[in-house]
């Protein structure tokens, strides 16, 4: 299924309209159920729980209230391109969130033992991951921002206010999911792949193919926070 997610995300440049929005929806949906699946089979049915509960139960609810009230992430909507919603979002953007949180959160594991450091790290390694989506996901117009300003230099029309949402948000879920889910350790080479994979293609992407060389850049800064001392912890090891 890993490999099905890899050849969803490749396709995904190459083509455009509705072909690409479809890809978009398969892509969120395989990533989640790797991830929710990997939980369930390394820690038990108890951790891949807390993690649903947590990350898309969370993700729904801080959505919902987001769209609603423009905290903490910024004023903002989704318009009609991802498919069916509920409170105003897109019944596919709670499951981005737990496909990214569960990766960020092993890897932040492989990266340090304790408690309060794996869930900043991991926090971070989650929140950064949006400075690829967010660029991404304006640009094809799957949401708007109605107050753009001020902005990340070369990436217009996405608040600052967005991605301090995301450090907040990604953090208190990752203190919430170490609560519930607890620390134990499992097969996570899986996870690892993920998260270097992402951090490495979004990239290539777009540099090369999406034509987003300035988020491109700034997702390499800061993911690369977390992906490239995982790197260089695995490849050590």
């Amino acid at each position: 299924m890993f490999g099905a997610l890899v050849l969803a995300e490749i396709a995904y440049p190459l083509t455009g309209g509705p072909a690409r929005t479809a890809l978009v929806v398969a892509t969120v949906v395989l990533g989640y159920v790797v991830s929710v699946a990997h939980a369930w089979v390394t820690r038990g049915p108890r951790a891949a729980g807390a993690l649903v509960l947590v990350t898309t139960g969370g993700g729904f609810l801080v959505e919902a209230v987001g769209r609603s009230t423009g905290y903490p992430f910024g004023d903002y909507d989704y318009t009609g391109a991802l498919g069916p919603r509920l409170l105003g979002v897109p019944l596919v953007i709670p499951l981005a969130w737990t496909w990214m949180a569960w990766p960020a959160w092993v890897a932040a594991g492989r990266l340090t033992a304790h408690a309060g450091a794996r869930i900043a790290v991991a926090g971070l390694g989650l929140a950064a991951w949006d400075l690829f989506l967010d660029p991404q996901m304006v640009r094809q117009r799957y949401w708007l921002w109605h107050t753009d300003s001020p902005a990340l230099p070369g990436v217009p029309g996405i608040p600052l206010t967005n991605y301090l949402g995301w450090l907040l948000v990604a953090v208190a879920l990752m203190a919430l999911l170490h609560a519930a889910a607890g620390t134990r350790p499992g097969n996570d080479a899986p996870m690892y792949a993920m998260y270097l994979w992402t951090y490495a293609s979004s990239i290539l992407a777009h540099a090369v193919f999406l034509g987003l060389p300035a988020s491109a850049a700034w997702g390499a800064l800061g993911m690369g926070l977390v992906a490239i001392p995982l790197a260089v912890r695995l490849w050590r090891s």
